[in-house]
């Protein structure tokens, strides 16, 4: 996010976004709750949506993603036969671009030259960003570390169990009166139980021993599985604090008998603090639809009780 501005492509005669367009997309699939907090959010904008073929639903579900993910999306104005604006189709904000020309865009395009749309012909809708005004940038940018630390702790959690070299335990012995053969049978043994689906469990005899004649020592084992459940947890309220949504909408175990509370509240207060405000901006198209094509959505039952 370190940038001075917004520049030219150089190949070609549109403005590049300040945050990479793909990245954002492939963050989607580091963090399990950052991945599906968004498909949430986009069924609350679809799920009061009063369906009007002037923008299907189906467009705006797509959008409402978009504007989530990327803080941009995009429609296509398309006219009837009258030249007067009677359909809005989504157009995917990942491959579109804002043209040098004021007011027009251009879409991406694998192995061909970007497509142009006319000017005016494409309509944006996009989060504020103070350091420039061509591209919206999403709302979770300084969060993204976090996501970033979970994908890491639980990846290395994963190579932690899947290469099965890490030290488990120091293995001693005292007074066990072990002959070399014997010590260089066992180091094999404990050397051929690392690896994925070897872990086994091993006899060991010691004639005349003691109690304290062998040990085994665990290694950190514990210790690193309190750090990963602490990451883990800290991440997780980070990522659900940079969304603004609860944890019991977002699918989160309660961590006490008491739970998160009255749902129809917490339902209640995300409706008012987070879907109105979305619709509000969705509802920005009925400034350019004709006037007999504008879209709308429903009050829920327990706001109009309110």
């Amino acid at each position: 996010m370190d940038y001075l501005g917004i520049f030219i492509n150089p190949h070609g005669d549109y403005y590049e976004p300040p945050v990479s367009q793909s990245g954002l997309a492939k963050l989607l699939r580091a963090n399990g709750y950052h991945g599906t907090i968004p498909y949430f959010r986009r069924n609350m904008l679809r799920r009061w949506y009063i369906d009007n073929d002037a923008l299907p639903a189906e467009d705006l579900k797509k959008a409402g993603f978009d504007h989530d993910v990327f803080g941009n999306c995009y429609f296509q104005i398309v006219e009837n036969r009258f030249r007067k604006k009677w359909w809005l189709r989504h157009l995917p904000a990942l491959n579109m671009r804002r043209m040098k020309t004021a007011d027009q865009f251009c879409m991406l395009r694998s192995g061909r030259d970007p497509l142009p749309f006319k000017p005016g012909e494409v309509v944006q809708l996009k989060e504020y960003d103070p350091v420039q005004q061509i591209y919206g940038v999403p709302q979770y940018l300084g969060g993204i570390q976090s996501v970033l630390l979970s994908e890491d702790a639980t990846l290395f959690r994963r190579r932690y169990y899947q290469n099965g070299a890490h030290m488990g335990y120091v293995f001693y012995t005292a007074d066990a009166n072990l002959d070399p053969d014997d010590e260089t049978a066992l180091k094999e043994q404990i050397r051929n139980s690392k690896g994925v689906g070897n872990f086994r469990s091993m006899f060991l005899n010691v004639p005349g021993g003691k109690p304290d004649s062998v040990k085994i020592i665990p290694v950190g084992d514990i210790a690193t599985k309190d750090e990963f459940e602490r990451v883990k947890n800290l991440t997780r309220n980070d990522v659900l604090a940079m969304w603004r949504i609860n944890g019991a909408l977002a699918g989160v175990l309660p961590e006490n008998n008491a739970g998160f509370g009255d749902l129809d509240k917490i339902s209640r207060n995300n409706y008012e603090n987070e879907v109105v405000p979305v619709q509000q901006v969705f509802l920005q198209l009925n400034n350019i639809l004709h006037p007999s094509r504008k879209i709308g959505f429903a009050t829920p039952s327990f706001a109009s009780e309110a």
